[in-house]
């Protein structure tokens, strides 16, 4: 196979205008490569937003390290509210306020989804090297030809780009036909349960009614809520419920079944919510997916990046981080095999694969974190041991949620070092046990 670099043989073709394919059709739009941009959806830009799919996001230091590499953060933080820690919401409606870190460096930032999105596509639209094909919806891959076939409004469109990235989400049709008739793996899990937005209002002149700068989390361990602050003063609200059961979305669908859940869960929100009944009717419910596969890539032609390759639960904040995050190391394997793009491929995902793996496990576990442990008391004595030991030891004493979010140390490096720290720090605790119980004992032949 000839060699091929990152600008050989003509334009790039990305399924998909999101967040991932946006920032990367500016990150190669950068470099001067032609980049055509296919998204099934019209344009985000015109008209209203598409419904159910706007999750605020929590921008953490991955997300800003891509963004700063392709010179738009600037631009980006104007848009976003800081978030210096958790406000927790007890049953009893008392708060406490749990700090992400050490110090005011270590918050995340609340950005909405869709105008993050506009903003890239603006800026990648400035290139004039790159073209936006909205409704154009992927129908099929000729591999043996090297062929996209679109439809767009009942017609089909064919498109022969020299090479391929498929940025089309956990569903996507690129990875379907990309390994269609290879041997690939893939493996998909749905979360029993589902998700419900609704909006928490600003005050009448302005301002917001709970703490603007925090994440507001209202942790049950049938069901939770989470919100997140926008720059209005109102607060886009997330319910996580099951999808079946007792007090599910199933048995939570006339005006008293929505009042009865809140009354029994939620009460302190109520008050804050007049339009409860009429947002809870006329906001989807959206279900939760997390996926693997392999291989991320065919030959020197596509691959994958995003949701299309590791699609994860929102539980951990690392959805949108981790898919800039992809961008950012796909360039770096363009620029470190400047003329061999399937080596390239091979390299990405060899670095990228076995930490968006880790990622998922973790984004498990956080969901347990955040609908029941993050009152418990054990839980919160260990994230105050592990704050104490920050600050004493700030360069080697890193708690896993700091590594996470607030460096971009690989995933699967993250965990392991937490791992080495729970040993020292559970062999500490045994041996000062020891000593105690020593002191006890010669105390006790003392006397």
């Amino acid at each position: 196979m000839t060699e091929q670099d990152i600008n050989a043989g003509g334009r790039v073709a990305i399924v998909g205008g999101g967040l991932a394919g946006s920032l990367l059709a500016l990150s190669l739009a950068r470099q001067g490569v032609g980049v055509d941009v296919y998204e099934r959806r019209p344009d985000p830009r015109v008209g209203l937003s598409e419904g159910g799919r706007s999750i605020n996001l929590g921008l953490s230091k991955r997300g800003i390290q891509a963004l700063t590499e392709v010179g738009l953060i600037d631009q980006v933080m104007p848009l976003s509210v800081v978030m210096g820690g958790r406000v927790i919401h007890a049953p009893d409606g008392s708060t406490r306020f749990q700090p992400y870190g050490k110090d005011r460096g270590e918050v995340l930032h609340s950005i909405d989804r869709n105008e993050l999105n506009r903003l890239l596509l603006d800026h990648a639209q400035r290139h004039p090297q790159v073209r936006l094909h909205f409704n154009h919806r992927l129908e099929r891959i000729d591999k043996a030809r090297r062929e996209l076939e679109f439809d767009h409004d009942g017609e089909k469109v064919r498109a022969q780009p020299a090479w391929v990235v498929g940025a089309d989400g956990a569903f996507s049709r690129a990875r379907q036909e990309m390994q269609r008739g290879e041997r690939a793996d893939y493996h998909q899990e749905y979360l029993e349960w589902g998700y419900k937005e609704l909006s928490l209002a600003a005050l009448p002149g302005g301002g917001s009614q709970i703490e603007l700068e925090a994440l507001h989390v209202w942790p049950r361990v049938h069901c939770f809520f989470v919100s997140h602050p926008n720059r209005d003063g109102s607060h886009t609200l997330t319910l996580f419920l099951p999808h079946e059961g007792p007090d599910s979305f199933a048995t939570t669908r006339t005006p008293d079944e929505v009042r009865a859940l809140f009354n029994k869960y939620f009460p302190d929100l109520i008050p804050l919510l007049p339009n409860l009944v009429d947002d809870w009717v006329s906001h989807p419910t959206g279900s939760l997916i997390t996926t693997r596969t392999a291989p991320w890539s065919m030959d020197e032609w596509i691959v994958l990046v995003g949701d299309a390759c590791h699609a994860v639960y929102p539980f951990y904040g690392q959805g949108m981080n981790s898919a800039f995050e992809d961008c950012s190391a796909l360039m770096a394997a363009f620029a470190a095999h400047p003329r061999d793009r399937r080596a390239a491929f091979i390299a990405y995902e060899q670095s990228r694969r076995p930490h968006t793996d880790t990622l998922a496990e973790l984004s498990k576990a956080n969901f347990i974190e955040l609908k029941q442990k993050v009152q418990s008391f054990w839980f919160l004595a260990r994230k105050r041991v592990d704050a104490a030991l920050n600050r004493l030891l700030p360069k080697t004493w890193l708690p896993l949620y700091t590594m996470i979010a607030h460096t971009t140390m690989p995933y699967g490096d993250a965990l392991k070092r937490s791992r080495q720290q729970e040993k020292i720090l559970l062999g500490a605790v045994s041996a000062l046990a020891l000593v105690v119980v020593g002191a006890g004992v010669w105390v006790g032949r003392l006397l």
